[in-house]
């Protein structure tokens, strides 16, 4: 049977989401400033694959919430 996530794996993922979403703003601020066709278009992809973490992540969350306990563990 899956157990609920600890903690320190809650915190883990929280720590990944925050990542992701500065890869995310970082290649946004890449795309809207880029000189070559070439570079922003990596830029848009890269935006993609970090979204896609992203959702992955926000899964795993949304999932754990399904699992944990409704009252504090002792």
């Amino acid at each position: 049977m899956i157990q609920p996530m600890t903690a320190k794996e809650l915190e883990y993922i929280a720590d990944s989401m925050s990542n992701e979403d500065a890869q995310i703003k970082q290649c946004a601020a890449l795309v809207a400033t880029g000189t070559t066709p070439a570079l922003t278009s990596l830029a848009s992809q890269m935006i993609q694959t970090h979204q896609q973490h992203y959702d992955s992540l926000l899964h795993a969350i949304s999932h754990h919430q399904q699992m944990a306990p409704t009252q504090p563990q002792q």
